[in-house]
């Protein structure tokens, strides 16, 4: 081959070269272009939600403003002169979100605490999908339960259901709480003496949270329930569903804790609950912390249960924290008077339901970003711990 014929084949092959490196440049840009469109679907379907919403609900707001809608308890959508008061409807949705929070958190934690450092794998292999199992059940089933089953129930025989829960779930926790302040109140002694007082301490605080169980039992058995379908009834339920998402994401966290932490307090001197207590909740409290702003947004969203089984009255409780009566929730009302109000396209009842949409999109979207930044914060605290 003379020099001219390899120039010529060298020349070619750097053509070739530049011409397939170009080539895998515009394929990768592409490749890189497809992927951050399917990436961006997502934000772009929660920017067009937001606007979409948006639009239908300022109409609302340029026609009659803000200080009706929240602070007036007055809604009577359908008569003649229109009063759009949403005041009763946020209260009765804080109500039966609160209500329900309050049975999620603690009951989901304490599940979460025992799957992660007191049940042995083998255990906690069968018990963990069958608590996510109440995940799967459609919201439907649970509004039927409610309002067929426990509605009457708790009309009927309501006082002494209460002071059953009580009981049930006062009663493990008590014995739970017992053990960890005996056991921590006692860390300053040590040999026979500690086993002596923490043996001492447990029965008086054994003796006094039996006695207050007991208490609270009797008078909840004394009260009388006039309606089944109220916020207690949807606040329990509720608290049921959100259960799976609490135990679920805190057991994550907890176990996400890691054996050093653990192992490190052990070696030097802690007893398990001391464990538990001082190190391993606070290190996982931004996975928590996350775990419960889901179960808020798992109950805050739900909407067949409150329909069902929430009463649908439009009225703030006399006191207003008073579970044992009707209310009505945001996504209730949303979901019962869209029908009507489709009909008359364009009016205030209709712009109406966009404005409640707005607010209750507005807090979950909240209640996300925070929930993201406890879950980023934790995984900061993970990877510099």
């Amino acid at each position: 081959m003379t020099d001219i014929d390899f120039t010529r084949t060298a020349r070619r092959e750097m053509l070739i070269g530049e011409s397939a490196s170009r080539l895998h440049r515009i394929g990768g840009f592409l490749g890189h272009s497809f992927l951050l469109l399917l990436t961006s679907l997502s934000a772009f379907a929660v920017l067009f939600i937001f606007l979409f919403i948006i639009r239908d609900a300022l109409p609302f707001f340029r026609l009659q403003g803000f200080h009706e809608f929240f602070t007036s308890a007055r809604w009577y959508p359908s008569s003649a002169q229109p009063e759009f008061g949403a005041l009763a409807i946020f209260v009765g949705t804080a109500l039966v979100t609160s209500g329900a929070v309050l049975l999620a958190t603690p009951l989901g934690v304490a599940a979460a605490v025992c799957l992660s450092d007191v049940l042995p794998f083998s255990a906690r292999q069968i018990v963990k999908p069958m608590i996510e199992i109440l995940a799967a059940i459609p919201s439907v089933a649970y509004g039927f339960f409610a309002l067929i089953v426990f509605a009457p129930l708790l009309q009927e025989r309501g006082g002494l259901i209460l002071a059953i829960c009580v009981w049930v779930i006062g009663a493990p926790l008590g014995a739970l709480g017992t053990a960890v302040a005996s056991d921590l109140g006692t860390t300053w002694l040590s040999g026979s003496s500690r086993k002596i007082a923490r043996i001492a301490l447990a029965l008086l605080l054994g003796g006094l949270t039996f006695a207050a169980l007991y208490w609270l039992g009797v008078r909840m058995s004394q009260l009388h329930i006039s309606s089944g379908t109220n916020a207690l009834n949807v606040s329990l339920i509720l608290g049921i569903m959100a259960l799976p998402t609490v135990v679920s994401v805190s057991e994550d966290a907890l176990y996400a804790v890691g054996r050093e932490l653990r192992e490190g307090s052990y070696a030097l001197g802690a007893t398990r609950a001391e464990t538990l207590i001082k190190v391993v909740i606070p290190a996982a409290s931004s996975g928590i912390l996350a775990a419960v702003l889901l179960g808020v947004m798992r109950a805050v969203g739900e909407t067949m249960v409150v329909w069902m089984a929430s009463g649908n009255a439009a009225q703030i409780p006399e006191p207003w924290f008073n579970l044992l009566e009707p209310v009505r929730t945001l996504t209730a009302t949303i979901a019962g008077d869209m029908g009507e109000a489709d009909q008359v396209t364009g009016s205030s009842r209709y712009h109406v339901l966009f404005a409640m949409g707005l607010c209750l999109l507005s807090f979950s979207f909240l209640c996300n970003l925070a929930s993201e930044w406890a879950i980023r914060r934790f995984k900061r605290a993970r990877a510099t711990g």
